[in-house]
């Protein structure tokens, strides 16, 4: 009997060993967890810092491989261009070289004739070799090869040999013959679809350089063509959205994440806040591109044959139909170039822009190009006043439009989202409201999971294990007796761990808490800062209404030059 006691002692302390060592195990993973706990806010925080910076990573990439991209077309192109149409270059480049030659006369004609011949045979297509053959011709009086040469580049490009002509007969001092072919010139117009050299007769008419009859003469016919336009059904309202393209192709596409950090994390609005602020920038670009228009004093050119000259290169300049596609896809990567990689942007930017370079356009459309793209339709800040003034009613209606149009999109309230929290500010003013909301939502997740931290059916099943083997041991040994301790015991852990789990939720929803409210506070701050930061470029719009109402038509149509100077010998004037 001795012995067997003795037995189910020392089986006993074993028990009971096991039983302090598996507590002491299972007090150091519960430790474990509960670090593991502590750190899971600030892993959800990182995670989510994370995922931002490798969403803006992918971006950056995608936009250095855009400009990558559009680096090495753009060289590809260029070397097409000089590849195809690089003898054109050398054409417009002899053009005004041959008439200032003529005008110094320090270079023999017989040169000049054989210059333009070699001319004509590297370049079989453009329109700009025989007339210049032409040219050559009548400053050596060659009626006949004038003639023939004259023929040929009609055949190629009537309306821009004759515009071309016209100006040489005002370099000239031939005012009749300037005429004659400016009328040509004009009988060969259609006002629903102009080419796009037409922007040099206005240029050629804002800048003075025809006599008071041809410039009556053009001002009849550019005021004929806009009261011919003026009487198509719509035609105002036309007026007022191609306007308005123009006006909102200055608008920039700049990222303002860096300014206001917190609304473009929470808002899931913030494609829509930050195309606002653009929209809205747009109002200060269009002044200072409207100031630089009309401040300060044009200069006219000192005589007539500068002035001519300049246009003269404006008109050659001028890319021919068959080079457009490329030169398109040159501007396109351009803009690729400029918006450091962003395609969607240079696309939205080329689209807006791309009606300066369409092939034919109506006069109004013309005026618009003029006015708003010089660097593309080549112009002068007088043709662009010009340009301004004839459209001014059309402009200021437009503006009016794109404004109201800019102040509609701007959102009346602003959605936040912080975790899974939402709320919505209008001004920035209510953050009782939305902190309050923000703290029972906390506390309800909080609440949660509290409650799912509860003992499970393992622990409540120890736990009448044990009930029912201490119950049982009355009778039946010190064994079941143990086992029931043991169960009670096991269940006893979990309901250590379970407070212990209990306790790290409640610290780590107080850190969501204090998280969640700075950055609400942040955001509300921000909504503030925004509201302010748009009204104050929208207040621009005011100054750009007002500079459009002080314009006016007569202002902007500069006086004739007064000297003429004879370039070609009357023999070839009288060809002409």
């Amino acid at each position: 009997m001795s012995t067997e006691r003795i037995i189910q002692v020392a089986d006993l302390s074993l028990i009971l060993g096991s039983l302090r060592s598996l507590q002491s195990d299972i007090g150091t993973v519960s430790g474990q967890v509960d670090m593991v706990g502590s750190n899971l806010a600030q892993t959800r925080a990182e995670l989510s810092r994370l995922e931002q910076a490798f969403n803006d990573f992918v971006q950056a990439d995608l936009k250095a491989k855009e400009l990558g991209f559009a680096e090495t077309r753009q060289v590809k192109i260029r070397q097409e261009i000089e590849s195809k149409f690089g003898q054109y270059a050398i054409v417009r480049r002899q053009a005004t070289g041959i008439l200032q030659a003529a005008d110094i006369q320090l270079v023999r004609q017989e040169t000049i004739r054989n210059a333009t011949e070699e001319l004509m045979l590297s370049t079989p297509r453009y329109w700009l070799a025989p007339a210049l053959v032409a040219l050559a011709a009548w400053l050596t009086d060659k009626r006949q090869l004038a003639e023939r040469a004259l023929a040929e580049a009609t055949r190629r490009d009537d309306e821009k040999t004759s515009l071309f002509f016209s100006l040489i007969g005002r370099r000239a001092g031939r005012a009749e013959v300037s005429r004659i072919w400016l009328d040509r010139y004009f009988g060969l117009q259609n006002p629903y679809s102009l080419d796009r050299q037409t922007v040099v007769m206005v240029d050629a008419l804002a800048n003075g350089v025809f006599n008071t009859d041809t410039a009556l003469l053009c001002t009849k016919r550019i005021s004929g063509w806009i009261e011919e336009l003026s009487q198509q059904a719509g035609f105002a309202q036309t007026q007022r959205g191609q306007w308005g393209d123009a006006l909102r192709s200055k608008t920039p596409h700049f990222n303002h994440a860096q300014r206001y950090t917190h609304l473009s994390r929470f808002s899931p609005m913030w494609n829509d806040l930050n195309g606002a602020l653009n929209a809205a920038s747009m109002q200060s670009i269009v002044l200072e591109h409207f100031q630089d228009i009309f401040q300060g004093e044009i200069k006219v050119a000192s005589s007539v044959l500068i002035a001519v000259d300049n246009l003269l290169t404006s008109l050659v300049s001028h890319f021919d139909d068959e080079e457009l596609p490329l030169r398109r896809t040159e501007q396109l990567n351009q803009l690729i170039i400029e918006e450091a990689g962003d395609k969607r942007a240079a696309q939205q930017r080329f689209d807006l822009q791309s009606k300066a370079q369409e092939e034919r356009v109506d006069f109004t459309q013309l005026l618009t190009n003029a006015a708003m793209h010089p660097e593309l339709s080549h112009v002068t800040r007088a043709t662009q006043r010009l340009a301004v003034a004839h459209s001014r009613d059309w402009i200021v209606d437009a503006h009016s439009d794109v404004t109201a149009q800019i102040r509609q999109q701007v959102p009346q309230t602003i959605h936040l989202e912080i975790e899974d929290w939402k709320g919505q500010t209008a001004q920035g003013d209510n953050e009782a409201e939305l902190q309050d909301s923000l703290r029972q939502h906390i506390e309800q997740r909080k609440q949660q999971a509290l409650e799912q931290a509860k003992l499970g059916l393992k622990d409540w099943g120890l736990i009448a294990l044990g009930v029912v083997l201490l119950l049982m041991s009355f009778g039946n040994g010190i064994i079941v007796f143990v086992m029931g301790l043991a169960a009670l015991g096991w269940a006893f852990i979990g309901y250590r761990q379970v407070q212990q789990r209990r306790k790290q939720i409640e610290r780590d929803f107080a850190v969501l808490q204090e998280q969640s409210t700075q950055a609400l506070r942040a955001c509300l701050a921000e909504t503030v800062e925004w509201r302010r930061d748009w009204a104050m470029r929208d207040a621009v719009a005011a100054e750009v209404s007002s500079l459009l109402e002080s314009i006016s038509p007569e202002q902007h149509l500069l006086a004739g030059h007064n000297t003429t100077r004879r370039v070609m010998p009357a023999a070839a004037a009288q060809a002409a």
